[in-house]
């Protein structure tokens, strides 16, 4: 990733305690997926950090459900962002260890991201509606 692709990136913001712990879990996949490993350190590292429970409602974060759009295909999806042992795409529950979780988390309702697939083909995701997790 260029620095040039990186600076037209949206601003997004990020629990501390979650940003901790996908880093933790980005860093035990760094050989196994390391282009979604490299991808969510860098969302990581450009986050804006809150503490617990002093993050807007409308921000992505680990099992919040998001509403998004696929600008390339114009499908729109609601998923569940979850830890990969809670993954069911059936359910509708999506892994942040794949590249479409890794690029939702910490946008905010309204914002766009250019953002690589599984692919390689760079895909525009915009958000739609977030639901903050329950409870």
């Amino acid at each position: 990733m260029t620095n040039r692709q990186a600076t037209r990136r949206p601003p997004i913001h990020m629990l501390e305690n979650e940003a901790e712990q996908l880093s933790n879990l980005a860093l035990s996949i760094e050989d196994t997926l390391p282009q979604v490993s490299e991808l969510l350190l860098e969302e990581i590292g450009r986050a804006r950090l809150h503490p617990a429970g002093r993050i807007g409602a409308r921000v992505v974060t680990m099992n919040a459900t998001v509403e998004f759009v696929d600008e390339a295909s114009g499908a729109v999806r609601s998923v569940q962002l979850v830890l990969p042992r809670a993954a069911d795409i059936a359910a509708g529950r999506i892994s942040i260890l794949t590249p479409v979780g890794a690029g939702l988390i910490g946008l905010a309702e309204g914002q766009s991201i250019d953002w690589p697939d599984r692919d390689g083909n760079t895909r525009r995701l915009t958000i739609v509606k977030v639901t903050p997790p329950p409870g």
